[in-house]
């Protein structure tokens, strides 16, 4: 594919994968476990676009985001998407550079992992701010620092985009050969 057809397809599936990652947590349900709430696969156009490139996976992160913008969710939960750049980048730049990672599930989910409790680490710094600035919902204050900060958006981060990162793998595997530049 020529350099030019490679950035018009690269810019088609990012825009793709931008338009699910903001129909997600417009629609799909939520997991509420008071005082957080988990988007079903809202990881998912991350983590697929994390498997095809950096770059698109740079726009489909910065795209999404906007998804959990326009869903009316607390500036709190946006800026917790924003910190999917920061996962995702690792995630995509280390599969660029060892992209044999997806020839072994092993490998594969061991990486889904580390991303995952990064995800989780970014989050977790977004909450903390909130949390101790009183800006957050009394319930989190009612669960206490460690159910609501470190339990529910931390463990509970890393649960939700292992099964994420679990559902992107199924969707991208028999697709890559067509969204691999």
């Amino acid at each position: 594919m020529s350099n030019r057809n490679s950035r018009t397809f690269s810019m088609i599936i990012s825009a793709l994968l931008i338009a699910i990652g903001i129909i997600i947590p417009m629609f799909f349900p939520k997991i509420v476990l008071e005082p957080a709430s988990f988007t079903l696969a809202s990881h998912v156009p991350v983590f697929i676009a994390m498997f095809i490139s950096p770059s698109v996976t740079l726009a489909v992160a910065l795209g999404s985001t906007v998804g959990f913008l326009f869903s009316g969710l607390p500036i709190v939960v946006v800026l917790r998407a924003l910190t999917h750049v920061i996962f995702a980048l690792i995630g995509a730049v280390w599969l660029k550079r060892h992209p044999q990672t997806f020839d072994s599930m092993p490998k594969l989910f061991l990486l889904g992992f580390i991303v995952s409790v990064i995800h989780a680490a970014g989050e977790m710094a977004v909450v903390i701010p909130f949390y101790f600035g009183q800006a957050m919902s009394s319930a989190y204050y009612q669960k206490g620092f460690i159910v609501a900060v470190v339990l529910l958006t931390g463990v509970g981060t890393v649960i939700h985009s292992m099964v994420d990162f679990a559902i992107s793998v199924v969707i991208y595997k028999p697709l890559k050969r067509y969204l691999k530049k």
